[in-house]
């Protein structure tokens, strides 16, 4: 049996990024970036004005204060997306407002709310404090330098990096293709949700639930009819998954009963299987495996089992094919409110509940095939076997997003 590492290592050990294609900045929320970007211009592009106010020499309110102003004449106004085309001299001062371009002259913008207006003479404003050189000015390159770089290939383009490289002058970026994910679920007791449901027979839930995790990260989930329990069935449902989608994900039918068929159906067509069983709970009949040079990974039937398998060992290996540069995600930390016991000899992955504070507890009964604790949970906490561990502990949570 494997760990849990050495599962994770092996299967990114057979996962390459997809081909790089390029994508405009309005649809690349979400993807990676395949190849370094590097700023078009100067951020910000010219010395501009961090304030509406006015622009001025600062060494011409060296001596302004309260009790004895300075009155500087106004010679114009400096709006935002122009160039002001005098210079601010001695005894002068422009009108001007955030973002528009310091004047030639200028070194230092005072902002409205500390001037007045010198009701004998409209030209002239009232300066009554001191300004520094540079105050309320954002300079050229201060940022980013033109042709510095602005993101790494793996970097996910989130909504503030995205307005990051469009004020850089990008339009588009290379990104890895996102994968397409085929998911199947296996089972003679299988039903659609919205159908009859005869006695003996339950709703299928994990395809949802997996497309739903898949979309999160990026891939494209492709959602199959279910497969009855039947090795012709199974390897007719393979075949054409592998044919429309660069990875395969099956639920149920991969354990030991007479029934699971996958496996046999995953090497009747040619496939090859690499690993199977991993120590872990829940979810310890995983197997990965390929057919030719598409990814197959089989997971256990149990919904609990399913979703703790996929984001556990199935994830970061769609993440790697979309060439993420970190594959398991942010760290994330609670602390315990309650002690979280694993008596077992196996690695448990316990669904919790954060609340407000960031204090996990368990979501409920922790058997594979409760429902109600999954949907009430924020995340996993893994457990190490044979171990407790206390309330107050600081944990690191692997949440479902």
């Amino acid at each position: 049996m494997h760990s849990v590492e050495q599962a994770r290592d092996q299967i990114l050990a057979s996962v390459a990024p997809l081909a790089s294609e390029t994508v405009s900045l309005s649809v690349a929320i979400g993807r990676f970036v395949a190849e370094p970007v590097r700023s078009a211009v100067d951020l910000p592009p010219a010395d501009n004005s961090a304030m509406d106010g006015y622009a001025v020499r600062s060494q011409d309110l060296a001596c302004a204060s309260a009790q004895s102003p300075v009155a500087l004449r106004l010679i114009g106004t400096a709006p935002a997306g122009a160039i002001f085309d005098k210079s601010v001299e001695q005894g002068t001062c422009v009108r001007i407002f955030t973002g528009s371009v310091l004047p030639h002259g200028a070194d230092a913008v005072v902002m409205q709310e500390d001037v007045k207006q010198d009701s004998r003479d409209t030209p002239q404003i009232l300066f009554v404090d001191k300004s520094a050189p540079w105050e309320y000015c954002r300079l050229r390159g201060e940022d980013v330098k033109s042709g510095a770089l602005i993101s790494a290939a793996g970097d996910k383009l989130t909504a503030p990096r995205l307005s990051y490289l469009a004020a850089a002058g990008i339009a588009s970026v290379r990104v890895a293709r996102q994968p397409v994910v085929g998911l199947l679920a296996t089972g003679n007791e299988l039903r659609e949700p919205g159908t009859p449901l005869p006695p003996g027979a339950i709703y299928e839930s994990n395809r949802i639930g997996l497309a739903a995790l898949a979309a999160q990260i990026g891939a494209i989930p492709k959602i199959y009819p279910l497969t009855p329990d039947d090795l012709a069935a199974t390897k007719s449902a393979l075949e054409l998954a592998f044919a429309e989608c660069d990875t395969v994900i099956t639920t149920g039918g991969v354990s030991v009963g007479e029934a699971d068929w996958v496996k046999a159906a995953l090497t009747g067509i040619g496939g090859q299987l690499d690993l199977w069983k991993v120590a872990m709970r829940p979810g310890k009949p995983f197997a990965f495996g390929r057919w030719k040079e598409k990814l197959f990974f089989g997971l256990p039937g149990n919904p609990a089992s399913a979703l703790v398998t996929f984001t556990v060992l199935t994830r970061p290996a769609l993440l790697r094919m979309q060439g993420a540069g970190d594959f398991l995600g942010p760290a994330t930390f609670a602390s315990l409110a309650e002690p979280l016991s694993n008596a077992g000899d196996r690695r448990d992955f316990m669904r919790v509940s954060v609340d407000s504070a960031g204090r996990a507890s368990s979501a409920g009964s922790q058997s594979s095939h409760i429902l109600s604790a999954l949907a009430n949970s924020a995340g996993l906490v893994d457990v190490p076997p044979k171990t407790t561990l206390p309330a107050g502990t600081q944990v690191s949570l692997i949440p479902w997003s």
